[in-house]
């Protein structure tokens, strides 16, 4: 570990960081298809782990249709690549994997000779799990449950229209999968009565994901994202967690807000795409 400010400490970024963080999310992603799986049968929702990577399929054009942890938990050979690659292609999906900088050799090698390109970037960053208290926010949060899906949906897809236009249905049925995937919690901050942003915490094995911040455009700068990362920091010290993180798109607006509330950057991830076998 490494020493920042009076009794703060981050984590020095190695492969046993990135390991503990991509299962994380590795296991936030297969709870979210679990629960897909039994609410929506019909899109066939599946995972599997392979050499210590989690694949999921959510639907074919799902951006949860991926996995994590390639070439983390031991080096993949041929066949291990084919066993990945066919759960994806038998279900008409592209190949897509996330990759931390902290791969294995051999692992890297074989993307490139199998095909694969890279197509996007991720940046992960965290911070110590410790609640800032600072001055008190004019909003107030409270963690929901499912009976109240459908109003996380609404404001949170009405804060992400403007920011990812076409991504209003996926984000239109995460409240219902949110609110009843296994160690996924949801929060709401609320100004005078009106809920206003909308925000999710996964936790597992001590690091708390957090995800899902979307704000209304009438009440963005207002401290509400604020407030949903301090309630939900709370929330997971008193669970155990010691390091949250937040995967952002570099460079954007999302990442400052993160680093102004004390996260750091560790590494950045790259998308690998291997286009679906035509038949």
């Amino acid at each position: 570990m490494m020493t920042s400010g009076v009794g703060v400490s981050y984590p020095f970024a190695d492969r046993g960081l990135a390991r503990r963080l991509e299962r994380a999310e590795a296991a936030a992603n297969a709870a979210f298809v679990e629960a897909r799986a039994r609410l929506q049968p019909q899109v066939q929702s599946a995972w599997t782990e392979v050499r210590g990577v989690y694949a999921m399929f959510d639907g074919p054009h799902s951006p949860l249709t991926q996995s994590f942890g390639l070439g983390l938990f031991g080096s993949l050979g041929e066949a291990e690549f084919e066993q990945l690659e066919s759960f994806f292609q038998e279900r008409g999906a592209a190949v897509h994997h996330e990759v931390s900088p902290f791969l294995d050799a051999d692992s890297l090698a074989r993307l490139g000779t199998r095909g694969y390109q890279p197509i996007e970037f991720s940046s992960v960053l965290v911070r110590p799990a410790v609640a800032d208290l600072g001055s008190e926010s004019p909003m107030e949060v409270r963690r929901i449950g499912a009976e109240e899906a459908e109003l996380w949906s609404a404001v949170s897809v009405e804060g992400w229209r403007a920011e990812s236009p076409g991504l209003e249905e996926f984000m239109g049925a995460l409240g219902h999968l949110f609110t009843r995937a296994e160690g996924v919690y949801c929060f709401v901050a609320e100004q005078e009565g009106r809920s206003v942003a909308t925000a999710s915490l996964c936790l597992h094995q001590g690091v708390a994901l957090l995800a899902g911040a979307s704000t209304v455009p009438a009440a963005r700068r207002q401290g509400a994202q604020a407030a949903l990362l301090q309630a939900r920091l709370r929330f997971a010290v008193e669970r155990g967690a010691d390091l949250a993180m937040v995967v952002a798109q570099p460079g954007s607006g999302s990442q400052r807000n993160a680093e102004r509330q004390g996260f750091r950057l560790v590494y950045t991830r790259t998308k690998w795409q291997r286009a679906k076998r035509e038949t």
